[in-house]
Protein backbone atom coordinates (compact mmCIF):
# COMPACT_ATOMS: atom_id res chain seq x y z
CA UNK A 1 0.00 0.00 0.00
CA UNK A 2 1.46 3.45 -0.84
CA UNK A 3 2.31 5.81 1.93
CA UNK A 4 -0.65 7.99 2.83
CA UNK A 5 -0.80 11.72 3.19
CA UNK A 6 -0.46 12.70 6.81
CA UNK A 7 2.29 10.27 7.72
CA UNK A 8 5.57 11.13 6.07
CA UNK A 9 6.58 13.59 3.38
CA UNK A 10 10.09 13.48 2.04
CA UNK A 11 12.04 16.32 0.42
CA UNK A 12 15.40 16.01 -1.25
CA UNK A 13 18.13 18.42 -0.24
CA UNK A 14 21.76 18.79 -1.14
CA UNK A 15 22.69 16.60 1.80
CA UNK A 16 20.08 13.87 1.26
CA UNK A 17 16.50 13.25 2.51
CA UNK A 18 14.75 15.39 5.11
CA UNK A 19 11.69 13.80 6.73
CA UNK A 20 8.69 15.72 8.00
CA UNK A 21 7.27 13.50 10.73
CA UNK A 22 3.57 12.69 10.84
CA UNK A 23 3.81 12.39 14.60
CA UNK A 24 4.51 16.14 14.83
CA UNK A 25 2.73 17.71 11.88
CA UNK A 26 -1.04 18.23 12.06
CA UNK A 27 -2.20 16.82 8.73
CA UNK A 28 -5.21 14.96 7.31
CA UNK A 29 -5.18 11.40 8.64
CA UNK A 30 -5.64 9.99 5.13
CA UNK A 31 -5.75 11.32 1.61
CA UNK A 32 -9.36 11.64 0.47
CA UNK A 33 -8.61 9.77 -2.73
CA UNK A 34 -7.12 6.87 -0.74
CA UNK A 35 -10.04 6.40 1.68
CA UNK A 36 -12.37 4.61 -0.83
CA UNK A 37 -9.54 2.21 -1.70
CA UNK A 38 -9.07 1.36 1.99
CA UNK A 39 -12.79 0.70 2.36
CA UNK A 40 -12.76 -1.56 -0.71
CA UNK A 41 -9.74 -3.45 0.59
CA UNK A 42 -11.63 -4.09 3.82
CA UNK A 43 -14.85 -5.31 2.19
CA UNK A 44 -12.90 -7.50 -0.24
CA UNK A 45 -10.97 -9.02 2.66
CA UNK A 46 -14.08 -9.42 4.78
CA UNK A 47 -15.89 -11.29 2.01
CA UNK A 48 -12.85 -13.46 1.30
CA UNK A 49 -12.56 -14.34 4.99
CA UNK A 50 -16.19 -15.43 5.23
CA UNK A 51 -16.02 -17.43 2.00
CA UNK A 52 -12.89 -19.27 3.08
CA UNK A 53 -13.56 -19.00 6.85
CA UNK A 54 -9.92 -17.99 7.19
CA UNK A 55 -8.88 -16.08 10.35
CA UNK A 56 -5.63 -15.03 8.65
CA UNK A 57 -7.61 -12.88 6.25
CA UNK A 58 -9.44 -11.30 9.18
CA UNK A 59 -6.05 -10.39 10.69
CA UNK A 60 -5.08 -8.73 7.43
CA UNK A 61 -8.00 -6.27 7.35
CA UNK A 62 -9.28 -5.99 10.94
CA UNK A 63 -7.84 -5.11 14.34
CA UNK A 64 -8.96 -4.47 17.92
CA UNK A 65 -12.47 -5.51 18.97
CA UNK A 66 -13.64 -6.08 15.40
CA UNK A 67 -10.84 -8.60 14.85
CA UNK A 68 -11.66 -10.39 18.11
CA UNK A 69 -15.26 -10.80 16.97
CA UNK A 70 -14.13 -11.90 13.52
CA UNK A 71 -11.72 -14.54 14.82
CA UNK A 72 -14.37 -16.01 17.13
CA UNK A 73 -16.84 -16.00 14.27
CA UNK A 74 -14.38 -17.92 12.08
CA UNK A 75 -14.21 -20.67 14.72
CA UNK A 76 -17.97 -20.90 15.11
CA UNK A 77 -18.62 -20.79 11.35
CA UNK A 78 -16.03 -23.50 10.76
CA UNK A 79 -17.85 -25.71 13.27
CA UNK A 80 -21.03 -25.41 11.19
CA UNK A 81 -19.62 -25.37 7.66
CA UNK A 82 -16.09 -26.80 7.80
CA UNK A 83 -14.01 -26.14 4.73
CA UNK A 84 -15.48 -22.75 3.95
CA UNK A 85 -18.71 -21.21 2.77
CA UNK A 86 -18.39 -20.41 -0.97
CA UNK A 87 -22.04 -19.34 -1.15
CA UNK A 88 -21.57 -16.62 1.46
CA UNK A 89 -23.54 -13.56 0.28
CA UNK A 90 -21.00 -10.76 -0.14
CA UNK A 91 -21.20 -7.65 2.01
CA UNK A 92 -21.54 -4.46 -0.01
CA UNK A 93 -20.77 -1.09 1.55
CA UNK A 94 -21.51 1.81 -0.79
CA UNK A 95 -22.72 5.42 -0.67
CA UNK A 96 -19.64 6.07 1.47
CA UNK A 97 -19.18 9.40 3.24
CA UNK A 98 -15.72 9.81 4.73
CA UNK A 99 -15.04 11.87 7.84
CA UNK A 100 -11.32 12.62 7.97
CA UNK A 101 -9.75 14.50 10.90
CA UNK A 102 -6.52 16.45 10.90
CA UNK A 103 -4.16 14.77 13.34
CA UNK A 104 -0.68 14.70 14.76
CA UNK A 105 0.67 11.53 16.34
CA UNK A 106 -0.41 7.92 16.26
CA UNK A 107 -2.71 6.14 15.86
CA UNK A 108 -4.40 7.97 13.05
CA UNK A 109 -7.99 7.22 12.13
CA UNK A 110 -10.87 8.14 9.88
CA UNK A 111 -14.53 7.17 9.63
CA UNK A 112 -16.44 5.65 6.71
CA UNK A 113 -20.21 6.23 6.98
CA UNK A 114 -21.66 3.70 4.53
CA UNK A 115 -24.83 2.10 3.24
CA UNK A 116 -24.99 -1.67 3.67
CA UNK A 117 -26.81 -4.27 1.60
CA UNK A 118 -27.67 -6.03 4.88
CA UNK A 119 -30.23 -3.51 6.18
CA UNK A 120 -31.40 0.08 5.90
CA UNK A 121 -29.05 1.43 8.55
CA UNK A 122 -25.78 3.30 8.19
CA UNK A 123 -22.69 1.22 8.90
CA UNK A 124 -19.92 3.24 10.54
CA UNK A 125 -16.49 1.68 10.02
CA UNK A 126 -13.56 3.24 11.87
CA UNK A 127 -10.18 2.62 10.27
CA UNK A 128 -7.03 2.97 12.36
CA UNK A 129 -3.36 2.93 11.50
CA UNK A 130 -0.82 2.52 14.28
CA UNK A 131 2.27 3.73 12.44
CA UNK A 132 3.81 4.59 9.12
CA UNK A 133 4.78 0.97 8.41
CA UNK A 134 1.39 -0.46 9.39
CA UNK A 135 -1.65 -0.92 7.11
CA UNK A 136 -5.04 0.64 7.71
CA UNK A 137 -7.37 -1.81 9.45
CA UNK A 138 -11.06 -1.69 10.35
CA UNK A 139 -11.21 -1.58 14.15
CA UNK A 140 -14.74 -0.49 15.07
CA UNK A 141 -18.10 -1.13 13.45
CA UNK A 142 -21.26 0.61 14.59
CA UNK A 143 -24.68 0.28 13.01
CA UNK A 144 -26.79 3.44 13.30
CA UNK A 145 -30.22 4.38 12.09
CA UNK A 146 -30.06 7.44 9.81
CA UNK A 147 -31.73 9.52 12.53
CA UNK A 148 -28.86 8.80 14.94
CA UNK A 149 -26.04 9.87 12.65
CA UNK A 150 -24.42 12.90 14.33
CA UNK A 151 -23.29 16.09 12.61
CA UNK A 152 -19.53 16.47 12.91
CA UNK A 153 -17.67 19.73 13.37
CA UNK A 154 -15.68 20.58 10.24
CA UNK A 155 -13.11 23.24 9.41
CA UNK A 156 -13.20 25.42 6.30
CA UNK A 157 -11.57 22.67 4.27
CA UNK A 158 -14.08 20.03 5.37
CA UNK A 159 -11.80 18.19 7.78
CA UNK A 160 -13.10 16.92 11.12
CA UNK A 161 -11.62 17.45 14.57
CA UNK A 162 -10.17 14.49 16.42
CA UNK A 163 -10.52 14.49 20.22
CA UNK A 164 -8.22 15.06 21.98
CA UNK A 165 -6.32 17.19 19.50
CA UNK A 166 -3.15 17.12 21.62
CA UNK A 167 -1.68 15.34 24.61
CA UNK A 168 -3.70 15.49 27.79
CA UNK A 169 -7.42 15.39 28.44
CA UNK A 170 -9.90 17.42 26.48
CA UNK A 171 -11.28 20.28 28.61
CA UNK A 172 -14.36 20.68 26.41
CA UNK A 173 -15.97 17.29 27.08
CA UNK A 174 -17.93 16.05 30.09
CA UNK A 175 -15.89 12.80 29.92
CA UNK A 176 -12.56 12.34 28.17
CA UNK A 177 -12.60 9.63 25.46
CA UNK A 178 -9.84 7.66 27.21
CA UNK A 179 -11.95 7.54 30.39
CA UNK A 180 -15.22 6.35 28.82
CA UNK A 181 -14.43 2.61 28.92
CA UNK A 182 -13.46 2.77 32.60
CA UNK A 183 -16.56 4.80 33.46
CA UNK A 184 -18.74 2.23 31.72
CA UNK A 185 -17.25 -0.83 33.37
CA UNK A 186 -17.36 0.91 36.76
CA UNK A 187 -21.04 1.60 36.24
CA UNK A 188 -21.78 -2.00 35.27
CA UNK A 189 -19.99 -3.16 38.41
CA UNK A 190 -21.43 -0.69 40.94
CA UNK A 191 -24.47 0.96 39.36
CA UNK A 192 -23.03 4.29 40.50
CA UNK A 193 -22.00 7.33 38.51
CA UNK A 194 -23.77 9.81 36.28
CA UNK A 195 -21.73 9.55 33.09
CA UNK A 196 -24.29 7.48 31.16
CA UNK A 197 -27.99 7.97 30.58
CA UNK A 198 -30.38 5.16 31.58
CA UNK A 199 -31.17 2.74 28.79
CA UNK A 200 -30.81 -0.79 27.38
CA UNK A 201 -27.00 -0.80 27.59
CA UNK A 202 -26.77 0.69 31.07
CA UNK A 203 -29.59 0.50 33.63
CA UNK A 204 -31.57 -2.22 31.85
CA UNK A 205 -28.44 -4.33 31.36
CA UNK A 206 -27.78 -4.19 35.09
CA UNK A 207 -31.38 -5.25 35.75
CA UNK A 208 -30.95 -8.24 33.42
CA UNK A 209 -27.77 -9.21 35.23
CA UNK A 210 -29.42 -8.96 38.63
CA UNK A 211 -31.89 -11.66 37.57
CA UNK A 212 -28.99 -14.03 36.91
CA UNK A 213 -26.87 -13.35 39.98
CA UNK A 214 -28.63 -16.08 41.95
CA UNK A 215 -31.22 -18.51 40.64
CA UNK A 216 -32.43 -21.91 41.92
CA UNK A 217 -29.96 -23.72 39.62
CA UNK A 218 -26.92 -21.43 39.32
CA UNK A 219 -25.33 -18.19 40.45
CA UNK A 220 -23.39 -15.75 38.31
CA UNK A 221 -20.36 -13.51 38.77
CA UNK A 222 -19.67 -10.64 36.37
CA UNK A 223 -16.25 -9.09 35.74
CA UNK A 224 -15.98 -6.08 33.44
CA UNK A 225 -12.59 -4.88 32.24
CA UNK A 226 -11.98 -1.46 30.67
CA UNK A 227 -9.65 -1.15 27.70
CA UNK A 228 -7.49 1.68 26.47
CA UNK A 229 -4.64 2.55 24.11
CA UNK A 230 -2.37 1.33 22.73
CA UNK A 231 -4.18 -1.99 22.29
CA UNK A 232 -7.68 -0.54 22.24
CA UNK A 233 -7.63 3.21 21.52
CA UNK A 234 -10.81 5.25 21.82
CA UNK A 235 -11.03 7.38 18.67
CA UNK A 236 -13.36 10.34 18.97
CA UNK A 237 -14.70 13.04 16.67
CA UNK A 238 -16.02 16.43 17.74
CA UNK A 239 -19.67 17.08 16.89
CA UNK A 240 -21.25 20.38 15.94
CA UNK A 241 -22.83 20.82 19.37
CA UNK A 242 -19.44 20.69 21.10
CA UNK A 243 -19.75 17.08 22.22
CA UNK A 244 -18.09 14.08 20.63
CA UNK A 245 -18.79 10.68 19.15
CA UNK A 246 -16.53 8.23 21.00
CA UNK A 247 -15.78 4.62 20.04
CA UNK A 248 -14.51 2.35 22.82
CA UNK A 249 -13.89 -1.27 23.81
CA UNK A 250 -14.59 -3.29 26.98
CA UNK A 251 -14.28 -6.95 27.93
CA UNK A 252 -16.80 -8.84 30.01
CA UNK A 253 -16.61 -12.18 31.78
CA UNK A 254 -19.63 -14.04 33.07
CA UNK A 255 -19.03 -17.08 35.27
CA UNK A 256 -21.99 -19.35 36.01
CA UNK A 257 -21.57 -21.88 38.79
CA UNK A 258 -24.15 -24.63 39.01
CA UNK A 259 -25.91 -25.75 42.16
CA UNK A 260 -24.69 -28.94 43.82
CA UNK A 261 -25.35 -32.00 41.66
CA UNK A 262 -25.87 -30.04 38.41
CA UNK A 263 -23.56 -29.64 35.43
CA UNK A 264 -23.56 -26.77 32.93
CA UNK A 265 -24.95 -27.59 29.50
CA UNK A 266 -24.13 -26.07 26.10
CA UNK A 267 -26.52 -26.84 23.25
CA UNK A 268 -25.65 -24.12 20.72
CA UNK A 269 -23.01 -25.49 18.29
CA UNK A 270 -21.55 -22.01 17.83
CA UNK A 271 -20.94 -21.66 21.55
CA UNK A 272 -19.59 -25.20 21.84
CA UNK A 273 -17.04 -24.39 19.12
CA UNK A 274 -15.45 -21.84 21.47
CA UNK A 275 -15.31 -24.20 24.46
CA UNK A 276 -12.09 -25.14 26.21
CA UNK A 277 -11.81 -27.14 29.42
CA UNK A 278 -14.40 -29.56 30.78
CA UNK A 279 -17.92 -28.68 31.85
CA UNK A 280 -18.01 -29.98 35.41
CA UNK A 281 -19.44 -27.32 37.72
CA UNK A 282 -19.04 -23.93 36.04
CA UNK A 283 -18.79 -22.20 32.67
CA UNK A 284 -17.20 -18.82 31.98
CA UNK A 285 -18.16 -16.73 28.94
CA UNK A 286 -15.77 -14.05 27.73
CA UNK A 287 -17.27 -11.29 25.63
CA UNK A 288 -15.96 -8.22 23.87
CA UNK A 289 -18.10 -5.14 23.33
CA UNK A 290 -17.50 -2.26 20.95
CA UNK A 291 -19.62 0.82 21.40
CA UNK A 292 -20.33 4.22 19.92
CA UNK A 293 -21.50 6.82 22.45
CA UNK A 294 -22.38 10.48 22.17
CA UNK A 295 -20.56 12.36 24.95
CA UNK A 296 -21.88 15.85 25.77
CA UNK A 297 -19.79 18.98 26.03
CA UNK A 298 -18.68 19.97 29.51
CA UNK A 299 -21.28 22.21 31.15
CA UNK A 300 -23.95 21.37 28.58
CA UNK A 301 -25.83 19.06 30.91
CA UNK A 302 -27.04 15.65 29.93
CA UNK A 303 -25.25 12.33 29.92
CA UNK A 304 -23.46 10.10 27.45
CA UNK A 305 -25.89 8.16 25.27
CA UNK A 306 -25.23 4.86 23.51
CA UNK A 307 -25.86 5.07 19.78
CA UNK A 308 -24.81 1.47 19.22
CA UNK A 309 -23.20 -1.42 21.09
CA UNK A 310 -22.11 -4.71 19.55
CA UNK A 311 -21.19 -7.61 21.83
CA UNK A 312 -19.96 -11.09 20.96
CA UNK A 313 -18.80 -14.18 22.82
CA UNK A 314 -15.14 -14.80 22.05
CA UNK A 315 -14.28 -17.65 24.47
CA UNK A 316 -16.03 -20.24 26.64
CA UNK A 317 -14.24 -22.13 29.40
CA UNK A 318 -15.55 -25.04 31.42
CA UNK A 319 -14.32 -25.98 34.89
Amino acid sequence: MPLLAGVLTVALTATGCVTVHGEREILPAVDRAEAPKILKRFTDGYNEAYRKLDPNVISRVEAGPLAEIGHADMRTQNAITPGGNPKYPPLVLDDARFTVPRQAGWPKFFLADTRSNRDRNRWFVVFLRGGVKEPWKATYLSILTPAKVPAFAKDKDGYAEAVPVAKGEDPKLATAPAAVSGAYTDYLRTGEGKVFAPGPRTSLLREERDKLRRTPTFWTEFIDTPEKAPGFPAPALRTEDGGALVFFTAHHRERRTMAEGLRPQLTDPRTKALLTGELKRSVTYTRVSESAVKVPAKGAGGQAVFLNRLEAVTAVKGA
